[in-house]
């Protein structure tokens, strides 16, 4: 591991966030492909004792299509999931439900996310798997090695698993975190959280999931857009509709007090509106994705929840990438942890990144690049001590991500 650590990490005075919500189609391509990943990832472990080689992170969402008035509306199209990736078919002579795991994956998990869609007839799930290796297997005298690529997906026992032998990483990349959120950052999850939270949906069940936030922070100045929307079911005509417009721009302009305290906040709502030409964010399910918008997996929020366009990233798309050995999704998430306890032992702003080597050891990171605010020198010791720890409990990580318990977008 090479540690290499820098003062001089601003604190940001600009601002620009995106957050895309709960019922946002990209977080809902995300939440897809982990839900499917954890499904099969569970199915495995309780028959195999170990997860077999997966991948669902190239999944999309493709829209349906609705027709909405006030009082009621009805999909007239169906939304199409396509759900791309590998996923390995057997374990011996064991075969593995493939397509049973996606389809209840998929189903349960839009049916959890949007109550009001009919996920029996308003859904269609198609599969386009491969259980094609990536390069690296060469046949001949290689054909009968343990732990071969050539078995990669297709294991004759566990033993034919290279990760229980060896835990490497997979590819050449690099993971990125953070910390702490600026005020705009906390703002934007804050209030994507309260408007999607179950006690406000259940207290107001006129508005829909997909949120979607834009704030832009200059000093202590911060502007905020934010897309509502509103079920057709629950509006019976224009005027309700306009008032209950009012009503979240004064919901999320009471929560600026407490989110960004000290700040001069300014809350639009729905700009998009032409109430002439009756064209309104109004829905059936609540997201857009019941008509023409598509989701596809790491185009919406980072692992951390946030677009954030003045800070380091990774174009990774981290739902649905194996949490075995895959780096694109464990690095993200250990740096993002790595930086928040360098921040929580020290009070100084950090950013870090963890970039990983093809075939390194999976703990011992190629390179880790740390930058600290203010301008007292960086103890290198502190920053390997942080990430050794982070990555000796990646068990911890996994746990979580089988669990549900860690986000991923």
């Amino acid at each position: 591991m090479i540690v290499s650590a820098v003062n001089g990490f601003p604190q940001p005075e600009l601002e620009l966030v995106e957050r895309k919500g709960a019922g946002h189609p990209d977080t809902l391509a995300d939440g897809v492909a982990e839900a499917v990943s954890r499904a099969y990832s569970a199915y495995c472990l309780d028959h195999f004792g170990a997860i077999l080689h997966h991948n669902t992170d190239k999944t999309a969402l493709l829209g349906g299509a609705a027709e909405v008035a006030f009082g009621g509306g009805r999909l007239t199209a169906p939304i199409q999931v396509l759900v791309n990736g590998r996923l390995t078919p057997a374990l011996g002579d064991h075969r593995i439900p493939v397509e049973e795991l996606v389809d209840d994956a998929v189903r349960e998990f839009l049916g959890h996310a949007l109550p009001l869609l009919d996920v029996g007839r308003d859904v269609e799930v198609r599969r386009r798997i491969s259980t094609a290796s990536s390069p690296g297997a060469v046949h001949g005298e290689t054909d009968r090695q343990r732990a071969g690529r050539r078995f990669w997906f297709a294991p004759r026992s566990i033993d034919d698993l290279a990760e229980r032998h060896r835990m490497f990483a997979n590819d050449t990349s690099a993971g990125v975190g953070y910390a702490p959120l600026g005020v705009a950052e906390r703002f934007v999850i804050g209030v994507e959280r309260r408007l999607t939270s179950p006690g406000f949906v259940e207290a107001h069940p006129y508005f829909g999931t997909d949120v979607k936030l834009m704030a832009a922070r200059v000093g202590d100045r911060v502007s905020l857009t934010c897309c509502v929307p509103q079920i057709a079911a629950h509006t019976p005509d224009l005027e309700t509709y306009i008032e209950r417009r009012v009503l979240v721009r004064r919901a999320v302009a009471e929560l600026a007090a407490e989110l960004a305290p000290g700040h001069r906040v300014t809350v639009a709502v729905n700009t998009r509106d032409d109430e002439a030409r009756r064209e309104l964010y109004l829905t059936v399910t609540g997201s857009s994705i019941e008509s023409g918008d598509e989701g596809v997996v790491g185009r919406g929020n980072r692992a951390n929840g946030l677009i954030s366009m003045f800070r380091p990233w990774s174009a990774e798309g981290v739902s649905g990438k194996n949490p075995v050995y895959h780096v694109g999704k464990l690095y993200n998430l250990a740096a993002q942890r790595a930086a928040e306890h360098l921040h929580h032992l020290t009070g100084r702003s950090w950013v870090l990144a963890l970039v990983s080597q093809a075939g390194r050891d999976l703990e011992d990171p190629w390179q880790v690049l740390a930058q600290a605010s203010g301008t007292g020198a960086v103890d290198t010791a502190l920053v390997r001590e942080v990430v050794s720890g982070v990555m000796g409990e990646l068990d911890v990580l996994r746990a979580e991500l089988l669990a549900g318990k860690l986000a991923t977008a």
